[in-house]
């Protein structure tokens, strides 16, 4: 089993950190003040080919792996982890127009996505549909050669600023294969949205209701082209999504680990710099643990979806529970570190906190990845 990464993931890596550190972390705290989502700085990572990053190149998209993704991820969270789990929301939008989109829709969307000319947002979740997502009540009724979409959807990352919405509607009747899924498009008349929610964090991108009223679209936005098949679209996104979300949960735990470093150096107490105490030192020792131990359960789903490894599904869940836990708990224990000084704004730590508290929330909440995991588990199908 190889643990090193090629030459090209590190270049990969040594990049997109590169970029966190010059164009995301000197803004970050003004960012998340202002709750200003940096769509410019965003469009950046394009030219970097972060848009469409497992997308074929045959398709004009960077025909990377998932792993190269995770890596890019969690060095891009090291900067922001707002600003990079959005970018992580768009690439799923565009590997699943990539995958399930009709040749003709690949051939008109996929340039725009990749060059990040259109932003993308995703909408599944609903007001009652969260964890259930197959109850969601959005409906698309055809008439002629329209589709005419009525519903709203919670909890939207990029929500009004973005130009590109993958929506789940029901066509059918009850049940998963009564989903489809279709491409709106903000200009559409219908499609508005709710106000920004007012957020404990990921203060850097907007999140709002996309509210559908009469909202027609042409038949060709139906994606893939068939009725029936979006919550299989929909579930296959989320394994890829959850790997994502736990990575960047590690570039923020990372960066609070070199900064509780740097503190434990600079700062006194009874004397002696705070690195001289062993409670400290031990403290750190295992930060730094769990930080590689959920590096190595985040890679290792990641190498399962690009083997097409049946259990590729469990691992994600595993690794997502499994970082987003432990990276929560390193930021904070950075916090707790830095004694008063985390609690203020100026320091970051306080920020990474209430960034990272929704990483055990979205994406399937961590309560949510123990069914999956137990599921496969119970099932006796372990591979």
């Amino acid at each position: 089993m190889q643990f090193s990464l090629t030459e090209e993931q590190s270049a990969i890596q040594e990049t997109a950190l590169a970029f966190a550190k010059e164009r995301l972390a000197p803004h970050t705290l003004e960012w998340d003040e202002k709750a200003h989502f940096p769509v410019d700085v965003i469009r950046e990572t394009a030219a970097l080919g972060m848009a469409a990053i497992y997308v074929p190149d045959t398709i004009g998209g960077s025909g990377l792996s998932r792993l190269d993704g995770a890596l890019i991820m969690e060095a891009l969270s090291y900067g922001c982890p707002a600003v990079s789990a959005y970018i992580s929301i768009h690439n799923m939008v565009a590997w699943m127009v990539g995958k399930y989109g009709t040749p003709e829709q690949v051939k008109a969307w996929m340039p725009k996505l990749a060059s990040m000319e259109w932003l993308s947002s995703y909408g599944l979740t609903e007001p009652g549909a969260g964890s259930d997502a197959v109850a969601l009540k959005t409906t698309a009724r055809k008439q002629g050669d329209h589709y005419v979409l009525d519903g709203t959807k919670q909890f939207i990352s990029g929500a009004g600023a973005t130009d590109f919405y993958f929506i789940f509607a029901r066509t059918g009747g009850e049940g998963a294969d009564g989903i489809s899924a279709f491409a709106v498009m903000k200009d559409t008349p219908g499609l508005s949205f709710g106000p920004n929610e007012k957020k404990m964090g990921w203060n850097a991108q907007p999140t709002r209701q996309v509210i559908m009223d009469n909202c027609r679209v042409p038949v060709n936005a139906l994606i893939g082209g068939f009725e029936g098949r979006g919550f299989r679209f929909a579930m296959s996104g989320l394994d890829g999504g959850r790997i994502n979300i736990g990575a960047c949960s590690l570039g923020p735990a990372a960066f609070a680990i070199d900064k509780a470093r740097d503190y434990m150096f600079e700062r006194k107490a009874f004397g002696k710099n705070l690195a001289e105490f062993q409670v400290l030192q031990f403290k750190l020792a295992d930060m730094a643990t769990n930080l590689e131990a959920g590096r190595m359960m985040i890679y290792r789903a990641a190498d399962a979806m690009d083997r097409a490894d049946p259990q590729a599904s469990m691992y994600s869940a595993m690794g997502k529970r499994f970082a987003t836990d432990v990276g929560f708990e390193i930021v904070n224990e950075a916090l707790q570190i830095h004694g008063g000084y985390g609690y203020l704004k100026d320091y970051g730590m306080e920020k990474l906190v209430r960034d990272l508290r929704v990483h055990q929330i979205l994406e399937g909440t961590n309560e949510i990845m123990r069914v999956v995991i137990s599921r496969k588990l119970l099932s006796g199908n372990r591979g």
